[in-house]
């Protein structure tokens, strides 16, 4: 992976907290979300030591060595399940309507359901900034925004499978030409442009996570192209923990929404226990 979301110079907390696109049909790929069922459990740990770090004073480096390649494996495998995720849906809308015609419609749709999430929680921060005694941190960008972009643009790219790779590379080598363009404004954060001091909790900028995104791409088309598994694999979906590990990768973008309120709680009560003992 190329870029950590957590950077020396910054706190963050959800970074490593993509939520993959879920494959929106009932035949679903038990593998595929018994994968994004590994990212959220590894997304749901790093946010509770990043939690526990923050509020209790626990000597843990995040930003080096295990935890951070670990959100960084975290958040790549989310990034890489939205192309594949796309790829399938698109293969099986495109065999059921046997017309593209209309298709992109429901792409739009979802990026922008999503999309709008992302802003929902970027108000939620800005207002917790601004009234929270202690409080501090920005969402100008973050892994929602992003999943959703890239789904309203990923769609002229769902054709193609090596191409993609070219693709990849172009938007991977722009993403680290543009960090060295000085820049003293937040208007194009989201791209990729970053002011001096930039301080955020969640930051996926689209330019260099688009080329994860496309890579996924290549993998949906090579290993599941028409929408469906091109290699042999015994179906282990029934037994533990692959079982509960689907389960928790087809619900994916409700827990990251209520993970770490429920976090937050957890760890108030056991701090208030332990005050009073």
């Amino acid at each position: 992976m190329s870029r950590a979301v957590v950077g020396t110079k910054r706190k963050g907390t959800m970074d490593g907290s993509a939520v993959a696109l879920s494959t929106p049909s009932s035949r679903r790929i038990w593998e595929v979300d018994a994968w994004r069922g590994i990212a959220i459990s590894m997304m749901v740990i790093y946010h509770l030591m990043w939690d526990l770090v923050a509020f209790t004073g626990l000597q843990v480096a995040l930003q080096q060595g295990f935890w951070f390649y670990f959100q960084r494996t975290t958040a790549t495998s989310f990034i890489l399940l939205v192309g594949i995720s796309l790829v399938i849906s698109y293969n099986r809308d495109l065999e059921r309507a046997g017309t593209e015609k209309g298709l992109y419609v429901k792409f739009l749709r979802r990026g922008l359901k999503i999309l709008g999430i992302g802003m929902i929680i970027t108000f939620v921060i800005a207002l917790a900034t601004a009234f929270v005694p202690g409080f501090q941190g920005r969402i100008d960008y973050g892994v929602l925004h992003f999943i959703g972009t890239a789904i309203i643009i990923a769609y002229p790219f769902l054709r193609f499978r090596w191409l993609n790779l070219l693709f990849a590379a172009i938007f991977y080598v722009t993403s680290y030409a543009i960090k060295a363009v000085p820049v003293d404004t937040l208007a194009f954060v989201w791209l990729g442009f970053e002011p001096p001091n930039y301080y955020y909790l969640d930051y996926f900028p689209l330019i260099h996570w688009f080329s994860v995104v496309l890579i996924g791409i290549f993998i949906g088309n090579t290993l599941y192209s028409g929408g469906q598994r091109q290699f042999h694999l015994p179906d282990l979906s029934a037994f533990f923990p692959i079982n509960v590990l689907r389960f928790l990768g087809s619900r994916s973008l409700l827990i990251y929404a209520i993970h770490q309120p429920i976090l937050l709680l957890g760890l108030a009560l056991w701090m208030g226990i332990v005050s009073l003992l």
